[in-house]
């Protein structure tokens, strides 16, 4: 088949310079090599091709009408080639990232904001879910998750600093209940729960305080599936909320929400970019990965 395609290009060049001097020239090769390519080709396609005088060479009948077919391929091809060889200097592509909602907006955005207008021709799409998506079977090239939940079998890299959780709840909602003091009291509390789209389970309140570890199963009568919701819920007393704390930072600052169990919300490992160990980097992909990784924190 190589062969075949180089016999062809061949022919090409004679044909549309009629010379053999100047073909043999453009590509690089002697002329009697030359010659014995196009014998070669002409004897497997049972056909004469190029007519020969001393002042100059022709396609024949049958020559004409290859080149008319194959002479636009080639070109074609060649053109894909040199577009390909430029994108080692002007990179372009699309790359797919799936990412929470919180990630996509308080850390993608920002860093692809100063990115995207030095390189017009790359295009970021961003779906933003809370599963945990096999990025490779959905043909995503990198996800974005917190460290604590990232795919086996991946490249992880820090991308944002270190996170909190927060129980919250509004004032109106302590003017009716109790301050927990400590975990175990949450059971006792009316909880807004968040049910997590990849198992359809309830997310679980972790708590760590020093080398104490505790998991708190808590009930409430207010259930959904999205963080900004859980936290309206909370500013509206309907309940406690769990959420990252950087979530709830203007609604604290503002007496809307009052913190709880402070001391038994220890910092983990924030947001990590993730891709496949064997995926061959494209330049946009190596170029958005790279302002991901080294862009400003966590607002």
């Amino acid at each position: 088949m190589r062969d075949n395609l180089n016999d062809l290009t061949a022919f090409v060049m004679v044909a549309r310079e009629g010379s053999f001097t100047r073909a043999a020239a453009q590509l690089r090769v002697s002329q009697s090599a030359l010659s014995q390519t196009i014998r070669g080709l002409e004897e497997r396609l049972g056909l004469r091709l190029l007519t020969r005088t001393t002042r100059r060479v022709s396609p024949t009948d049958a020559g004409e009408r290859l080149l008319a077919t194959i002479g636009p391929r080639l070109d074609g091809i060649a053109e894909d080639l040199a577009a390909l060889s430029d994108m080692r200097d002007k990179p372009a592509g699309t790359v797919r990232i799936t990412a929470s909602e919180h990630a996509a907006s308080s850390l993608l955005l920002p860093r692809l904001a100063g990115l995207l207008p030095a390189y017009p021709d790359i295009k970021v799409e961003i779906n933003t879910d809370y599963r945990m998506i096999d990025i490779v079977e959905a043909r995503y090239d990198a996800g974005v998750r917190l460290g604590e939940h990232l795919q086996k079998d991946m490249i992880a890299v820090p991308i944002g600093p270190e996170v909190r959780m927060a129980v919250v709840g509004a004032p109106a909602y302590f003017a009716r209940h109790p301050v927990p003091d400590k975990p175990q009291d949450l059971t006792h509390h009316d909880c807004i729960n968040v049910r997590l789209p990849t198992h359809g389970g309830l997310l679980p309140w972790d708590f760590k305080k020093g080398a104490r570890e505790l998991v708190v199963r808590v009930e409430g009568q207010l259930t959904l599936n999205g963080f900004p919701q859980v936290v309206d819920a909370a500013v509206a007393g309907m309940g406690l909320a769990f959420v990252l704390e950087s979530l709830v930072r203007a609604q604290l600052a503002c007496g809307q929400l009052q913190r709880v169990l402070v001391d038994w919300c220890e910092p983990f490992p924030g947001y990590h970019l993730y891709y496949p160990s064997r995926r061959q980097s494209s330049p946009a992909f190596a170029i958005v990965a790279n302002a991901l990784r080294n862009g400003p924190g966590v607002r």
